[in-house]
Parts: structure tokens; C-alpha cells; sequence
């Protein structure tokens, strides 16, 4: 077997440069290092003057949660795939043979960051740099929420009836710690329904009922630049529209604000118009009356526009792999706040790349 030279990695790790390493160019696009005050300042990290071993960086371990996000891997093959792969060696900056963080050390940096609620915050500070480096939320905001599937629970009768009514794991099970300690008690399930198609002689398919279980991602992205720029996180069963107030912005240059039917409702139209905004959310078909056909028309105009927040929720989930693997709302907030902001990064690479470009 051939012997490695002195500089066959670098020589390795140049090629891997050469051939385009997509955490090159997030590492150049994404100043990292601006996010350290405030890991600082919500980590809390001891002095070290009672000794034991220094923790990793916070911005290292900030960039292995934006690579989980992206990746959505468990916290074990994250261990494994950081020792395994060289360039996130590189992108993260641990040197070769060093010591790396192992599973245990990612889910404990992940809890800090939810018990600090400093994800919100990383979220906000990353917005206010896309305003500063001129990516102002423009021409208005697009609304919608999508399901997050979690890992299904298998609960008797009595103990659904009791997590509807609020009680906790422990309550719940309060003789098997072990049993409650799995049991996530926030999701929750709902009913997706599938769009109708339409057959070859005609005729509507009817519209397929999917029971789902997990939480969702309430969203507004801007229409100029798709950002997500504000991000709400729920159980499955929240209804869309009760979210609008809490992600709509009031810093977009434009007041527009479309969103399908589930966000109609005299209460939204009403704060909307209290709050400047116009409304594009789409008409209901009159119940027991067919779709008047001004009102179709209108609907189809706004869908061209409303379409796009879709694009951002297939590359969460096709790409990104959105699945929530966790235990409670709080660190399903995390963990999905997480892969927004993850999208959001990918979203500035594709700007820069087109402005690069242009």
C-alpha cells in the first residue's frame, strides 16, 4: 500500500475546494463569528476556575446544529459523520485526530440553547443582518403552516382523554418514569387532507383524509426575497389562521398579505385592515353553491403569488429531511426554528450566488 505524503490531506482537502465544498461557501457568505455574543451570553459558560474540561467553542457547536438542521440527522450519526467526513472537519474547525463532540455533548449544547429560549434570538439577529447586508422584507408576506410529523404515540383511551386534558407525562404515568419520559404529551393529531384531482373524464376525485401526529411550522416569508422572517411553532391540531397575527410582520415595505382560505375570518380581516394591511387571503366557496366564477379567477390570481411559500416548505422536507425525532414542544421549537434559520442561509447563498452571477 501507497504511504501518504506530508501533504497528501491539504492536497485532499484542495481538491475538495477545487470541486466546489458547499461549506466553503457557507462559511464565506455566513458570518459565524457574529452569533458568539449571544451563544456567550445564553450559554452561561463557568470561568473554568473550578477546572474540569473546557467545553467546545459555542460557534462550533452553533454550526453543528445548522448542519443537523440541514442534514437532519440524530444526534449519534452527527458523532459519527463529523469524525468521518473532512470537510465538515473544516467547516466546523476541528483538526484532524483532535477530539470531536460525541452525541451526548450535541443533545446537552441543543438543551442549553432551548432552556436559554436563545434560538428565537439567533433567528432575529441573522433577520437583522439580512436588513443590514440590504435584504429588507419587500412586497409584501406570504402566510401558511405546514405539519411536522413526530413519532406516533400508542396510548389507550383513557390516557389520550387525560393529555387532552393537560396533564403531563409524569401524571399520566406517574408509577413508570422510564415509559413517561418517551411519551410526548405537546403534539398532537390532526387531519391532513389531500387536494382533489381530477379524472380523465372529468369528474373530482375525492379528497383524501391523512391523520397525521407531530406539531407545525407557521411561517410569513416576503414575497421580494422568500425569506422566512417570522416563524411560529404549535401542536398539530392549532388551526392556521388562529396564527396570523403572531407571524405577520409590521416591517415589510409593502402591506400586502396573502394566505389560503384557512386564514379567512372576520377576526383576521379586521386586525389586518386595524394594522395597515391589505388582504390577498383567498375567498371560500360559498357553502352549498358552486365557486362564483369572479371569485375563482380572483383566487387564481392570488395563488400565483401564495404558491411560493411552498417552495420553501418541499425543500424542508424533500432536502432538508424535516422530521422531529424530540420530546416536547420546547425542543420541537428548537429543532424547527433551527432548520428555518437553515433555509434562511441557504436562501442568502442563493442571492449571493445570483448577484455574483448577475
Amino acid at each position: 500500500m501507497k504511504q501518504s505524503g506530508l501533504f497528501g490531506l491539504s492536497d485532499h482537502l484542495k481538491r475538495v475546494s477545487a470541486n466546489g465544498d458547499p461549506l466553503e461557501e457557507l462559511s464565506r457568505i455566513v458570518d459565524f463569528e457574529g452569533f458568539r455574543v449571544i451563544l456567550n451570553n445564553a450559554l452561561a459558560y463557568s470561568d473554568g476556575a473550578k477546572g474540569g474540561r473546557p467545553p467546545y467553542a459555542p460557534v462550533a457547536m452553533f454550526k453543528v446544529m445548522i448542519l443537523a438542521a440541514q442534514n437532519n440527522v440524530s444526534d449519534a450519526r452527527m458523532e459519527y459523520l463529523i469524525r468521518d467526513r473532512l470537510s465538515w472537519l473544516r467547516f466546523l474547525g476541528f483538526d484532524l485526530g483532535a477530539p470531536t463532540p460525541d452525541a451526548n455533548t450535541i443533545r446537552i449544547f441543543r438543551e442549553r440553547l432551548t432552556e436559554a429560549k436563545a434560538i428565537t434570538v439567533l433567528f432575529a439577529a441573522f433577520d437583522n443582518r439580512l436588513h443590514a447586508s440590504g435584504y429588507l422584507a419587500m412586497g409584501g408576506q406570504i402566510v401558511d403552516a405546514t405539519l411536522v410529523a413526530a413519532p406516533k404515540q400508542r396510548n389507550t383511551q383513557e390516557e389520550k382523554d387525560a393529555i387532552k386534558a393537560g396533564k403531563t407525562a409524569g401524571e399520566v404515568w406517574p408509577d413508570k418514569p422510564a415509559k413517561a419520559a418517551q411519551k410526548d404529551t405537546d403534539a398532537r393529531w390532526t387531519v391532513k387532507f389531500a387536494k382533489a384531482r381530477t379524472a380523465s373524464n372529468g369528474k373530482p376525485y375525492m379528497g383524501i383524509a391523512i391523520p397525521s401526529f407531530g406539531y407545525k411550522n407557521h411561517i410569513a416569508i416576503d414575497r421580494r426575497f422568500g425569506f422566512i422572517r417570522k416563524s411560529v411553532v404549535t401542536h398539530g391540531a392549532r388551526h392556521d389562521g388562529s396564527q396570523l397575527r403572531e407571524v405577520v410582520t409590521s416591517d415589510n415595505t409593502a402591506s400586502d398579505v396573502w394566505a389560503d382560505t384557512a386564514y379567512r375570518s372576520k377576526k383576521n380581516e379586521a386586525w389586518l385592515e386595524a394594522h395597515g394591511r391589505v388582504s390577498r387571503i383567498h375567498h371560500k366557496k360559498p357553502r352549498g353553491k358552486p365557486m362564483p366564477e369572479r371569485t375563482r379567477k380572483a383566487n387564481s390570481v392570488k395563488s400565483k403569488v401564495r404558491v411560493f411559500v411552498e417552495h420553501v416548505f418541499a425543500q424542508q422536507r424533500l432536502h432538508m429531511g424535516l422530521f422531529i425525532r424530540i420530546i416536547g414542544i420546547k425542543r420541537a421549537e428548537t429543532k424547527i426554528t433551527l432548520v428555518n434559520l437553515a433555509y434562511n442561509m441557504q436562501r442568502l447563498i442563493y442571492h449571493e450566488r445570483r448577484a455574483a452571477t448577475g
